[in-house]
């Protein structure tokens, strides 16, 4: 706010105090209009076609780096400029998948679970053994990791995985081969990887082609002390065979960030397995990734208002239109 600040007046509305997560397109473009702004910021609110029609906007931002929430054919149409926030979590989800990972295959949510439950009493030898064997897990050092698309997020992971001292396995149609380098990864099919791999962690984007893309072949050529993490989007996944191959006990754990009714609730049947750590996709949510796509999006704004070159900007041609 600071950077936008020292360029303009600011109208901030936080959806943390309004308690609306989404303005539709008749509320966005009243407000826009209403406080006469020339360049309009949004994370998840939809900048329909109808929206941007409507106002008479130099800028539209948004603080995602899949931007989705807005029509960017009728942005070029009327010649606005939209910039974005690519890679602004990449580090936070990526972190969070290492942190799941490891709260899966050490049991630490199991363990937080029994302490809380009051039945660790330790009164006798049943007591410890009890808690020995509901806690029993898994090191991850020395593991074999197949990850599921080395795009910016996977990367990141196998960086931090390195430290682990793992062997890193790839399936990735599109990799890049210095990315690839970089991390000492093996590229591999999609059932070989799962084969192999004592962690699988998902990081590919949800397309046409990868809908429904892990079956349940995959999980039948799962070790049965292997661990399935996905932090994508839950539709590359088939849950039912997920939910079967966890209930059955033929895989050891699974860690998600991501179902398919996006986020989780309290009612997911996955919360009746005590093999499967489930978090409402937090992946992105830390105060780091909000200062940095605000940097981000705040800092392109500046420069096409002093007719500099942005970074990220979806339609650069609207600036060469504009002889920005």
């Amino acid at each position: 706010l600071s950077i936008l600040r020292e360029l303009m007046d600011v109208e901030y509305r936080s959806w943390r105090d309004t308690g609306k997560i989404y303005l539709d397109g008749g509320e966005l473009a009243s407000l826009v209009n209403e406080v006469g702004a020339d360049v309009l910021v949004v994370e998840s609110d939809f900048v329909t076609r109808d929206t941007i029609e409507k106002c008479d906007l130099k800028v539209i931002a948004s603080c995602r780096d899949d931007p989705y929430n807005v029509d960017l054919r009728a942005a070029t149409a009327k010649k606005v400029p939209v910039v974005y926030a690519p890679r602004r979590n990449t580090i936070a989800v990526a972190e969070l998948t290492v942190a799941l990972m490891l709260a899966a295959m050490r049991r630490i949510v199991r363990a937080d679970r029994l302490l809380r439950s009051g039945r660790v009493k330790y009164t006798g030898p049943r007591d410890f053994i009890e808690v020995y064997n509901a806690t029993l897990g898994f090191e991850l050092s020395g593991k074999k990791v197949g990850i599921v698309g080395l795009g910016a997020i996977g990367f990141e992971v196998a960086k931090r995985l390195r430290a682990f001292d793992v062997e890193i396995l790839v399936y990735d149609p599109y990799v890049d081969p210095e990315r690839l380098r970089a991390v000492d990864g093996r590229t591999v099919g999609l059932k070989e990887l799962f084969q192999e791999s004592d962690i699988v962690t998902v990081h590919c984007r949800l397309t046409q082609e990868t809908a429904g893309m892990i079956r349940e072949e995959h999980f039948a050529a799962m070790k049965p002390t292997a661990f399935f993490v996905n932090l994508a989007r839950g539709g590359i996944v088939d849950e039912d065979a997920l939910f079967k191959a966890l209930k059955e006990g033929r895989i050891a754990g699974a860690a998600l960030d991501v179902v398919q009714h996006d986020p989780a609730q309290s009612d997911n049947r996955f919360l009746t397995l005590d093999n499967v750590v489930l978090t409402p996709h937090i992946g992105g949510n830390t105060h780091d990734t909000i200062r940095r796509q605000s940097i981000m999006v705040a800092e392109d704004i500046r420069e096409i208002l002093r007719g500099g070159k942005p970074k990220n900007v979806l339609n650069p041609e609207v600036l060469k239109q504009e002889g920005k």
